[in-house]
């Protein structure tokens, strides 16, 4: 067995490797992101209190902030203020027309505040992860913030513990595809009288079911059309090409965030499928799409036309919907953009 790390170790390992992220060094040292900044604690790191009842309602403070949340294949990046927080027992959301989340409180562990030194000036974050010591949400400061109230912040924020020692646990690996073909027939039947998309987890789950599970088993249906893997870059250029405005949630088992609106600048770089927009980017690592459907959802105002696309691991990388640019709009722009991708070549 390896010998832990030290904080010395640490240290030292960061200032052999300025150039590197801090989730690349973290797991090319076999360790957490969470452990790496705890190792940091007085040197630029402060621990802070993790909760979001406690956090979330101080970022208005802090005015236009960079909203930042990923998983394992995908990046969000949004720019905005945090405004409209509303807590929840069970879940809980920023809302705004900019910064959007839904938030899912139990699984928010440890945070940082984090001041680094960079070619550019101080740079300074708002950083929480998970048990497992996985980020989360980071909010980074920017020029246009209110570099004032950060300390403040900070001070009401402190953590009564800055000893750096952190317990975290195994991470929990994804779930695999769950589908129950004996209540296909269910499935069908309760999918066609549903009238709002968030009853879908419902549904599943009572049937024993998870989402990716549910779409492989209606795959030839009205409901669901797989496609191919290898779309993701023409529909995002569709969309580009018609400012097809979009709702596109990208998030983790603890943080879901928004972005509202158009996607513009479409550039692929190496594996990365990126939109660079100036308030919004997002980076996605397309050779980790395995799965993509096209998904119908019945709901009161029509029906809700999504793709989702998954990862070999059965992970949810991101939803993208239509945004109906006014109460007129039939979204008809949006579902020829979905009709026009070319149906999976599924082999048994």
């Amino acid at each position: 067995m390896n010998k832990p790390l030290s904080r010395a170790d640490i240290q030292a390992a960061k200032a052999q490797n300025t150039d590197k992220r801090d989730r690349d060094l973290a797991e090319s040292l076999g360790i957490s992101e969470a452990e790496l900044l705890a190792a940091d604690i007085g040197n630029g790191v402060t621990r802070i209190d993790a909760h979001p009842d406690r956090a979330m309602p101080l970022m208005t403070a802090l005015g236009e902030v960079m909203a930042l949340t990923r998983n394992v294949s995908c990046v969000h990046e949004r720019v905005g203020t945090f405004l409209d927080y509303r807590s929840g027992p069970h879940a809980s959301m920023v809302l705004g027309r900019e910064i959007d989340t839904r938030i899912f409180p139990k699984y928010w562990t440890f945070a940082f505040a984090v001041e680094k030194d960079t070619p550019k000036g101080l740079r300074r974050s708002l950083q929480f992860f998970d048990a497992a010591g996985d980020a989360i949400q980071k909010i980074h400061l920017r020029d246009t913030s209110n570099i004032a109230a950060w300390e403040p912040l900070i001070a009401e924020l402190k953590h009564e513990d800055q000893s750096g020692d952190l317990t975290t646990e195994p991470r929990t690996p994804v779930e695999g595809a769950k589908g129950n073909p004996d209540k296909r027939d269910i499935l069908l039947d309760e999918w066609a009288r549903m009238t709002d998309t968030h009853q879908f987890n419902r549904l599943t789950s009572k049937l024993g079911m998870n989402r990716l599970g549910a779409y492989r088993l209606v795959a030839d249906t009205k409901w669901v059309r797989r496609v191919e893997p290898t779309c993701l870059l023409s529909f995002f250029t569709a969309v580009s090409e018609a400012k097809q405005k979009v709702i596109l949630f990208v998030g983790n088992r603890a943080n879901i965030q928004i972005h509202w609106g158009e996607m513009e600048n479409i550039k692929v770089m190496g594996p990365w499928l990126n939109v660079l927009d100036p308030r919004f980017n997002l980076h996605l690592r397309d050779d980790h799409v395995a799965e993509v459907y096209v998904i119908e959802k019945p709901t009161k105002r029509g029906p809700a036309v999504s793709i989702e696309a998954f990862s070999a691991d059965g992970g949810l990388i991101f939803q993208c919907f239509g945004e109906r640019d006014g109460e007129g709009d039939d979204l008809a722009q949006w579902h020829g953009i979905l009709a026009a991708l070319p149906n999976a070549e599924v082999t048994a």
